[in-house]
């Protein structure tokens, strides 16, 4: 139980500090704003990110029963490259988001917002992430855990916070520190997987 805990909050904080800053984040602001349904935006958005971190749990618990050396060491270069990708790109603008139509139907908001996320998500490096930590982990429970709870815990902040949170906290440098998180766990990879 407390390497399920452990492994819980290791994914936690390096899901939540990459996502955090993330263009999914300022979409999850944008549909809340436009569709002035909060909670329905931020059920929408949860269920989107629920359904990619089972995919990503599932897709790195295959992965995992094949021989360990080459895995970790993909796994390591993939944390290496998307930390990389994460710094080069936190200079970017991260404001871009679908055009969504205001609505006032909670199920339609939640199908919208639950859309939009899906689509953008896919394929996304904290879905990689997640695929990686599997891996790494050998413990799906847990890390299923910690990339859930992260990846709604930043809907609601975009949900909660809007634009304030922009003026409050300096992404750049949350996602700076995510990028050398993801680093720092891509080097670790590599080097367990050659000795």
């Amino acid at each position: 139980m407390p390497s399920l805990l452990s492994n819980a909050l290791v994914v936690f904080l390096a899901i939540f500090l990459a996502e955090l800053p993330d263009k999914t984040m300022f979409a999850t602001l944008m549909l809340a704003t436009r569709m002035r349904r909060p909670f329905a935006v931020w059920v929408g958005v949860s269920i989107a990110y629920c359904t990619h971190v089972v995919i990503a749990v599932l897709f790195g618990s295959a992965l995992s029963k094949l021989p360990e050396r080459p895995i970790h060491l993909l796994v390591g270069l993939v944390f290496s490259v998307a930390g990389v990708v994460m710094f080069r790109s936190s200079n970017q603008e991260r404001q871009e988001t679908q055009e969504i139509h205001q609505t006032r139907n909670f199920f339609k908001v939640v199908y919208l917002s639950m859309s939009a996320i899906l689509v953008a998500e896919f394929a996304d490096l904290t879905q990689l992430a997640t695929v990686g930590f599997t891996v790494r982990m050998n413990d799906s429970v847990g890390v299923a855990i910690g990339a859930a709870s992260a990846l709604c815990s930043v809907s609601a902040i975009a949900v909660l916070a809007g634009s304030a949170l922009q003026k409050r906290f300096n992404l750049l440098m949350i996602q700076r520190v995510a990028s050398v998180f993801f680093i720092l766990f891509g080097i670790a990879a590599i080097v367990n997987s050659i000795f």
